[in-house]
């Protein structure tokens, strides 16, 4: 399933880094960035996770509520946030249930072999619950800074 820009976001609940659950429509009146990454502690997922840490003041500046989502456990996600001070939930989508809301789990190619894997595509949500922007050529070494300059405008 293909989301669309003013598409209301699927609601999700699923656990974090240190097993708090998070239900999305909780927190429906502010803004919020949903970014899905393959896997942690990967070296293209670590740049991105660390990048919106050393930028997690312009976010909460303009009250932008940040999740990492992946279908690693959560055992994983506490290895990975506590190694980089990750000061954002990293939520788990072990059942994939999330990952295939979003239409973000999908086959991909890498040295040849093909694969089914979790795209990197972010979401930008406004405080209706509306799909505001959606990243999908997203730059682990850039995108911080793209998310930043569109919620400026």
């Amino acid at each position: 399933m293909k989301l669309t820009i003013g598409q209301k976001a699927p609601n999700f609940t699923l656990p974090d880094q240190n097993g708090k659950e998070h239900t999305l429509s909780d927190y429906q009146g502010q803004r919020m960035l949903i970014y899905f990454y393959p896997k942690d502690d990967t070296p293209g997922c670590t740049k991105e996770a660390c990048n919106f840490r050393d930028n997690v003041s312009s976010f909460k500046k303009s009250k932008i509520q940040i999740f990492g989502i992946s279908i690693d456990p959560v055992k994983r996600h506490v290895k990975f946030a506590e190694k980089f001070e990750l000061p954002f939930p990293l939520l788990s989508d072990e059942k994939k249930e999330v990952v295939n809301a979003y239409g973000v789990w999908a086959k991909k190619k890498f040295m040849g072999r093909e694969y089914m894997g979790t795209l990197r595509i972010s979401f930008l949500i406004d405080p209706k619950g509306k799909i505001e922007r959606i990243y999908e050529q997203v730059k682990p070494d850039t995108h911080t800074q793209e998310v930043i300059q569109d919620t400026k405008k």
